[in-house]
Protein backbone atom coordinates (compact mmCIF):
# COMPACT_ATOMS: atom_id res chain seq x y z
CA UNK A 1 0.00 0.00 0.00
CA UNK A 2 1.50 3.16 -0.54
CA UNK A 3 2.28 6.00 1.83
CA UNK A 4 0.13 9.39 1.76
CA UNK A 5 1.49 12.54 2.26
CA UNK A 6 0.62 12.26 5.74
CA UNK A 7 2.75 8.97 6.15
CA UNK A 8 5.24 10.35 4.28
CA UNK A 9 5.73 13.13 6.33
CA UNK A 10 5.72 10.96 9.45
CA UNK A 11 8.35 8.77 8.36
CA UNK A 12 10.94 11.38 7.37
CA UNK A 13 10.37 13.42 10.60
CA UNK A 14 11.41 9.74 12.35
CA UNK A 15 14.55 9.71 10.11
CA UNK A 16 12.88 6.53 8.71
CA UNK A 17 13.19 8.09 4.92
CA UNK A 18 15.66 10.47 4.66
CA UNK A 19 15.65 13.42 1.84
CA UNK A 20 18.49 16.00 1.76
CA UNK A 21 18.16 18.17 0.62
CA UNK A 22 14.71 18.76 2.26
CA UNK A 23 12.15 19.52 0.06
CA UNK A 24 9.99 22.55 -0.52
CA UNK A 25 6.65 22.34 0.55
CA UNK A 26 4.90 22.86 -2.74
CA UNK A 27 7.04 19.82 -3.99
CA UNK A 28 4.58 17.35 -1.99
CA UNK A 29 1.72 15.76 -3.14
CA UNK A 30 -1.01 13.48 -2.01
CA UNK A 31 0.96 10.54 -1.95
CA UNK A 32 4.33 11.25 -3.69
CA UNK A 33 7.48 13.96 -3.65
CA UNK A 34 8.92 15.68 -6.58
CA UNK A 35 12.49 15.60 -7.33
CA UNK A 36 14.79 18.43 -8.85
CA UNK A 37 17.05 17.31 -11.57
CA UNK A 38 20.93 17.85 -10.93
CA UNK A 39 23.33 19.56 -13.54
CA UNK A 40 25.42 16.27 -14.07
CA UNK A 41 24.72 13.67 -17.58
CA UNK A 42 26.19 10.90 -18.98
CA UNK A 43 25.79 10.55 -22.62
CA UNK A 44 26.79 7.89 -25.76
CA UNK A 45 29.95 9.47 -27.44
CA UNK A 46 28.62 7.79 -30.84
CA UNK A 47 31.42 8.08 -32.73
CA UNK A 48 33.72 6.22 -30.25
CA UNK A 49 31.46 3.78 -29.62
CA UNK A 50 31.51 -0.26 -31.48
CA UNK A 51 29.31 -1.23 -33.62
CA UNK A 52 26.90 -2.58 -31.51
CA UNK A 53 27.28 -3.67 -27.66
CA UNK A 54 26.89 -8.16 -27.18
CA UNK A 55 24.34 -8.12 -24.42
CA UNK A 56 24.77 -11.47 -22.43
CA UNK A 57 27.96 -12.13 -22.54
CA UNK A 58 30.83 -11.52 -20.45
CA UNK A 59 32.55 -9.37 -23.32
CA UNK A 60 34.71 -6.99 -22.45
CA UNK A 61 32.96 -4.21 -23.94
CA UNK A 62 30.89 -4.36 -20.62
CA UNK A 63 33.82 -3.19 -18.32
CA UNK A 64 34.67 -0.62 -21.36
CA UNK A 65 30.62 1.16 -21.28
CA UNK A 66 32.40 4.38 -19.09
CA UNK A 67 35.04 5.02 -22.17
CA UNK A 68 31.95 5.34 -24.32
CA UNK A 69 30.17 7.41 -22.49
CA UNK A 70 30.75 11.39 -21.94
CA UNK A 71 30.34 13.22 -18.72
CA UNK A 72 28.20 16.50 -19.06
CA UNK A 73 28.20 19.22 -16.37
CA UNK A 74 25.19 21.78 -17.37
CA UNK A 75 25.45 25.31 -15.47
CA UNK A 76 22.27 26.46 -13.22
CA UNK A 77 20.96 28.80 -15.93
CA UNK A 78 21.77 26.66 -19.24
CA UNK A 79 19.91 23.45 -20.46
CA UNK A 80 20.49 19.92 -21.70
CA UNK A 81 19.31 19.75 -25.07
CA UNK A 82 18.09 16.02 -25.19
CA UNK A 83 17.13 15.39 -29.02
CA UNK A 84 14.91 13.27 -30.78
CA UNK A 85 15.34 9.40 -30.45
CA UNK A 86 18.21 10.14 -27.97
CA UNK A 87 19.03 8.44 -24.32
CA UNK A 88 20.32 10.21 -21.72
CA UNK A 89 21.24 9.48 -18.05
CA UNK A 90 20.77 12.44 -15.52
CA UNK A 91 20.58 12.62 -11.71
CA UNK A 92 18.31 13.91 -9.23
CA UNK A 93 19.87 16.93 -7.17
CA UNK A 94 17.58 14.83 -3.94
CA UNK A 95 19.47 12.08 -2.02
CA UNK A 96 17.35 9.10 -0.99
CA UNK A 97 17.98 6.52 2.20
CA UNK A 98 15.22 3.92 2.35
CA UNK A 99 14.91 1.31 5.38
CA UNK A 100 14.64 -2.29 4.75
CA UNK A 101 11.65 -2.08 5.34
CA UNK A 102 9.89 0.35 2.38
CA UNK A 103 10.74 0.69 -1.19
CA UNK A 104 10.05 3.86 -3.57
CA UNK A 105 8.44 4.15 -6.97
CA UNK A 106 9.93 6.55 -9.39
CA UNK A 107 7.25 8.15 -12.33
CA UNK A 108 7.62 10.76 -14.76
CA UNK A 109 5.49 13.81 -13.98
CA UNK A 110 2.51 13.34 -16.87
CA UNK A 111 3.32 17.17 -17.99
CA UNK A 112 6.57 16.16 -19.53
CA UNK A 113 5.37 13.17 -20.86
CA UNK A 114 3.10 14.79 -23.06
CA UNK A 115 6.15 16.66 -24.48
CA UNK A 116 7.58 13.05 -25.37
CA UNK A 117 9.89 12.58 -21.92
CA UNK A 118 10.70 9.26 -21.16
CA UNK A 119 11.98 9.81 -16.96
CA UNK A 120 12.76 6.15 -16.64
CA UNK A 121 12.93 3.51 -19.24
CA UNK A 122 12.77 0.47 -17.09
CA UNK A 123 14.28 1.40 -13.70
CA UNK A 124 11.44 2.75 -11.53
CA UNK A 125 12.04 0.89 -8.35
CA UNK A 126 14.25 1.92 -5.17
CA UNK A 127 15.05 -0.62 -3.03
CA UNK A 128 14.41 -1.22 0.28
CA UNK A 129 17.89 -0.29 2.03
CA UNK A 130 19.18 1.89 -0.87
CA UNK A 131 20.99 5.34 -0.23
CA UNK A 132 22.34 7.69 -2.84
CA UNK A 133 20.69 9.92 -5.76
CA UNK A 134 19.09 8.46 -8.44
CA UNK A 135 19.55 7.89 -12.21
CA UNK A 136 17.33 9.23 -14.24
CA UNK A 137 17.09 7.41 -18.08
CA UNK A 138 15.70 9.67 -20.28
CA UNK A 139 14.50 8.85 -23.52
CA UNK A 140 12.98 11.74 -25.90
CA UNK A 141 10.01 10.05 -28.44
CA UNK A 142 8.88 13.18 -28.99
CA UNK A 143 9.64 15.10 -32.62
CA UNK A 144 11.46 18.26 -31.25
CA UNK A 145 14.10 18.83 -28.83
CA UNK A 146 13.56 19.07 -25.45
CA UNK A 147 15.26 21.29 -22.81
CA UNK A 148 16.24 19.81 -19.40
CA UNK A 149 17.10 22.50 -16.94
CA UNK A 150 18.76 21.96 -13.77
CA UNK A 151 17.01 22.36 -11.03
CA UNK A 152 13.28 21.50 -12.50
CA UNK A 153 10.62 19.27 -11.17
CA UNK A 154 11.64 15.98 -13.07
CA UNK A 155 9.78 13.33 -11.53
CA UNK A 156 7.65 12.05 -8.49
CA UNK A 157 8.84 9.52 -6.60
CA UNK A 158 6.20 7.62 -3.92
CA UNK A 159 6.68 4.85 -1.16
CA UNK A 160 4.87 1.75 -0.40
CA UNK A 161 5.72 -0.14 2.55
CA UNK A 162 6.27 -4.19 2.80
CA UNK A 163 4.71 -6.15 4.68
CA UNK A 164 7.85 -6.61 6.69
CA UNK A 165 11.57 -6.11 6.63
CA UNK A 166 13.46 -7.50 3.98
CA UNK A 167 16.59 -9.82 4.41
CA UNK A 168 18.47 -8.27 1.60
CA UNK A 169 18.44 -4.97 1.59
CA UNK A 170 20.49 -2.91 -1.28
CA UNK A 171 23.12 -1.93 1.09
CA UNK A 172 24.13 -5.02 2.29
CA UNK A 173 22.94 -7.05 -1.35
CA UNK A 174 26.09 -8.88 -2.45
CA UNK A 175 26.79 -7.61 -5.79
CA UNK A 176 24.77 -3.93 -5.43
CA UNK A 177 26.04 -2.22 -8.28
CA UNK A 178 25.28 1.40 -8.15
CA UNK A 179 24.70 2.03 -4.34
CA UNK A 180 25.63 5.32 -2.69
CA UNK A 181 25.47 7.02 -6.37
CA UNK A 182 26.23 10.95 -6.72
CA UNK A 183 26.67 11.05 -10.21
CA UNK A 184 25.30 8.81 -13.19
CA UNK A 185 26.65 5.76 -13.68
CA UNK A 186 26.53 3.57 -16.80
CA UNK A 187 25.62 0.04 -16.86
CA UNK A 188 26.94 -2.13 -14.59
CA UNK A 189 25.05 -5.20 -16.09
CA UNK A 190 29.52 -6.56 -15.92
CA UNK A 191 28.84 -6.84 -12.51
CA UNK A 192 26.10 -8.98 -12.44
CA UNK A 193 26.43 -12.27 -10.85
Amino acid sequence: MKLSDIHILEKIAAGKIAISPSIPDEHIGSFSIDLRLGNHFKVFKYTQCPPFINLGTSDSLFTMCDQFMEDIIVEDDKAFYLHPGELALGITIERITLPNDIAGWLDGRSSLARLGLMIHVTAHTIDPGWDGQITLEFANIGKLPLALRPGMRICAVSFEQLSGPTSRPYSEKKGAKYTGQISPLSSRIDKDE
